[in-house]
């Protein structure tokens, strides 16, 4: 059985995605840094403790959503780093990262439509 998924638990969803990208972000600050620094140290926690919220939190979303449903709006990790390049890290976008980025969303938003119609 299906179950109905409302606005606020797909924004509940995009935040859990959107705090893993974090983890990414920690970790290429943690980069950047001499190996053991202070900074390097602080980033690489940084990213483990991101890394353990973020499993707490994909708990509360396997309970609310089905799991392939899930899944497959673990995708829009790609449209949330890509978005974070763009602002921390100041990387451009090409036509290609708008095509894909696009071709994310819109097969997010498809598996997000639910009619409650479904086959067994």
């Amino acid at each position: 059985m299906k179950k109905k998924i409302g606005i606020k638990d797909i924004l509940f969803l995009q935040l859990v995605i959107m705090i893993y990208t974090g983890s990414g972000i920690a970790a290429k600050l943690a980069a950047g840094r001499e190996l053991f620094s202070p900074g390097f140290c602080f980033f690489y926690g940084l990213e483990i403790a991101v890394l353990g919220v973020y499993a707490i939190l994909w708990q509360q979303i396997i309970k609310r959503f089905e799991l392939s449903v899930a899944y497959a709006n673990r995708a829009m990790v790609l449209v949330w780093s890509l978005i974070w390049a763009v602002c921390i890290f100041g990387d451009r976008l090409t036509v290609q990262n708008l095509a894909g980025i696009a071709l994310v969303i819109a097969g997010t938003v498809i598996v997000n439509l639910d009619t409650g119609e479904g086959t067994t």
